[in-house]
């Protein structure tokens, strides 16, 4: 995709936001292209996903302002659509995402970050959702993430003051795993992908289903979602051969996704 770029390493996978003279700031291309760029991943052989931005300053600055300037209510309203359906669609993967924030993550950029399972970030990060001083609210999905992410009072505060943090902040409230100095960043977040994809991909992605459906409920309702989950899992040739593995003191594991 001309502003996406994707990789496969192994098992896992890299994609890269690539508009670096707009800080890869998010227009209807990129979102288009982000979009057919997830729905390309073989799911059967990438395990994992890291999601980063071109260049050392900025992961996704925003969504292109000046494309937004001159849209009618309904055009505003159609574009919301369009970047909620990108974001809803990584956040519903049945693989986990690794966001690489290496800079800027602002608006739509915070927006992307969130919709990620997992956030890592580099020291030169800045979060923030700055739409209100912009005349509108956050579109794709800022409004409803930082709540679920980080207390509510927080997410109040930064959404309705337009205040950015860095990443010390991020990190102390929750909307980061950890910090790393900017050339440590990208390798770390690959070797959590990699670690992460060395693991049973069947049950993996029955524990982010059911985290992620789990919590949208209460906990009688949560608790049997698990359960069917965890049933699920039996007599899967990964089952058998993780339960093996452990049973015959073998280290080396033969999972397949089956």
């Amino acid at each position: 995709m001309p502003t996406v770029l994707y990789e496969v390493k192994g098992n896992y996978a890299v994609m890269t936001i690539s508009r670096p003279k707009a800080l890869n700031a998010l227009n209807s291309e990129v979102l288009n292209d982000l979009n057919a760029a997830l729905d390309a991943i073989d799911f059967s052989t990438v395990w994992a996903l890291v999601i980063t931005g071109d260049g050392a300053k900025s992961f996704v600055a925003g969504a292109d302002i000046a494309e937004m300037s001159t849209l009618t209510p309904e055009e505003g309203e159609a574009f919301g659509k369009k970047g909620n359906d990108v974001f809803r669609k990584i956040e519903t993967l049945p693989i986990p995402v690794i966001a690489a924030v290496n800079g800027f993550a602002l608006g739509g950029g915070n927006e992307l970050a969130m919709s990620c399972d997992i956030r890592l970030c580099s020291d030169n990060a800045l979060f923030g959702q700055p739409e209100v001083g912009l005349g509108i609210t956050p579109g794709f999905g800022g409004t409803q993430r930082l709540a679920r992410l980080v207390p509510k009072g927080i997410a109040k505060e930064l959404i309705y003051s337009a205040k950015n943090i860095k990443a010390d902040e991020a990190k102390a409230i929750g909307l980061v795993n950890a910090v790393y100095a900017q050339e440590e960043l990208l390798p770390a977040a690959e070797k959590l992908a990699a670690k992460i994809a060395k693991q049973a991909p069947i049950a993996v992605r029955a524990c982010k289903k059911a985290i992620n459906e789990g919590l949208d409920v209460d906990m009688d309702k949560a608790i049997v979602i698990e359960e069917k989950l965890f049933g699920s899992c039996f007599k899967t040739h990964d089952q058998i051969e993780g339960m093996d593995a452990f049973l015959t003191k073998r280290k080396e594991k033969n999972f397949i996704n089956a």
